[in-house]
């Protein structure tokens, strides 16, 4: 019987021991679970909220695996070319594991996952760093969603506001943030104050691998088919 490509040694970057069986543990585990279900696919994220990625994923509880991490152990484990790889053709499931991406391996039916990534889309209050889908500018006057307590927090924030009457005032027009511009810890902040979710945790497929198939759901991504 010839000898399976899946029992082939995996050398690893050196590193310290818990972080190498870590590793080790990663790849073992994408390989059994290739082994055991049907399809693997890639997708990407955009503004990944944990608490709202552990939702989605229950919906494949009982019939698939998520794997997130380290782009480079993922390919190690699938096999970075034809020469390597652990199920044939699977190689090309690693050239699409870079930037924000993961892995779903799972026997759930073509047309159910491509429906449940499709339709699923959270809004979410972004973070120091993201960049700014729009403008945002207070316009100079009362500002009747804060309460007078909050006066000090927002004279915290650099806002140009003073207490009229028990009104919360801003004394000048105030711009929060600037499309296009990294948001400051402060811009953040203040978003969030006055409840602007500005950022959007989507779930993206790039591409479907069965033994009998191989499916990329971007045409920008050709290249790898033939690579």
């Amino acid at each position: 019987m010839p000898k399976s490509k899946r029992d082939r040694p995996v050398t690893l970057s050196k590193t310290k021991k818990k972080g190498r069986e870590h590793k080790e543990c990663i790849v073992n585990g994408i390989r059994e679970a290739v082994d055991r279900y049907s399809s693997v696919y890639v997708f990407s994220f955009e503004n990944m909220r944990n608490i709202k990625f552990k939702e989605f994923r229950q919906q494949f509880r009982h019939n698939g695996k998520f794997f997130l991490g380290s782009n480079k152990v993922m390919q190690v484990a699938l096999g970075r070319s034809a020469s390597d790889e652990v199920r044939s053709g699977i190689y090309k499931v690693s050239k699409l594991l870079r930037g924000d991406t993961g892995l779903l391996v799972t026997d759930m039916p073509k047309e159910e996952v491509e429906s449940l990534f499709n339709a699923y889309e959270d809004s979410d209050y972004s973070r120091t760093g993201s960049i700014a889908v729009e403008t945002v500018e207070l316009k100079e006057g009362p500002l009747e969603q804060f309460t007078h307590e909050m006066e000090p927090l927002l004279r915290k924030l650099e806002m140009p506001v003073r207490l009229n009457k028990g009104t919360v005032e801003l004394v000048a027009d105030f711009v929060v943030c600037e499309e296009g511009k990294p948001l400051s810890p402060k811009s953040a902040h203040i978003l969030r104050l006055l409840r602007m979710k500005m950022a959007t945790f989507k779930l993206n497929l790039l591409c479907r691998w069965s033994p009998s198939d191989f499916e990329l759901y971007r045409e920008d991504l050709s290249d790898v088919e033939t690579s």
